[in-house]
């Protein structure tokens, strides 16, 4: 697909179109704990400690265990973001899908999360017709955000121009990466002071159309 000359609206999923903190990020949690505990022989607590250690070391859980444990990715992100219930887990405002409306461009989910689980919470929320398309972490061949692979792939896949696009993120560190490329930056934060490779910073998604002319 190419988007030439159009905004590029690049939307991360979760806590930026919907709130994973209540439900979604703690089962996900407890399930890679399951699973480096099982997949290194280790007991819950240390399984915990080394899930932490791979992320801060990797930027992604599933980089440290592919690295030292060989683990297939697939059969992780499966399960990992195994739900009974994802609808009753799923925390967003009706009001997004109006805001998605109101923005002009082309808008692209861009995640580290798994399709399935990605576009199963789009179905949920009533959003996924808003995106042209979903780029998960399997299109970003397991080289998660902030690290510039999964970016360039994005770039070079979708034709699209730095300067069109405008990354909407809740991770600093992630938009740093879109930043350093040519990207606009937007933070979903409460955070009072902002980095500076952040361009606009919202407390929440729904404040966008209403600051669409501190954009640019």
């Amino acid at each position: 697909m190419s988007v030439p000359g159009r905004r590029v609206w690049l939307f991360d999923l979760d806590n930026t179109l919907h709130n994973a903190d209540p439900h979604i990020f703690p089962h996900i949690n407890r399930a890679m704990t399951a699973y480096v505990a099982q997949q290194a022989g280790l007991e819950e607590a240390a399984a915990s400690a080394l899930r932490e250690t791979y992320w801060r070391r990797y930027g992604a859980t599933l980089l440290g265990l592919m690295r030292h444990h060989d683990t297939d990715p697939l059969h992780f992100l499966q399960y990992t973001h195994q739900f009974d219930d994802l609808p009753k887990m799923v925390v967003y405002h009706r009001a997004i899908r109006q805001v998605l409306r109101r923005l002009p461009g082309v808008k692209i989910v861009f995640s580290n999360a798994p399709l399935h689980y990605a576009e199963a919470v789009l179905d949920i929320m009533g959003v996924r017709h808003a995106f042209t398309d979903v780029c998960a972490i399997e299109h970003m061949r397991y080289q998660p955000k902030p690290g510039v692979q999964g970016y360039l792939r994005l770039i070079r896949e979708h034709r699209l121009k730095p300067a069109r696009c405008i990354l909407v993120e809740d991770s600093a560190e992630n938009l740093k990466t879109a930043k350093r490329l040519g990207m606009r930056t937007i933070w979903i934060s409460s955070e009072k002071r902002c980095p500076a490779w952040v361009d606009l910073r919202l407390e929440s998604v729904l404040e966008l159309p209403r600051r669409l002319g501190a954009v640019g």
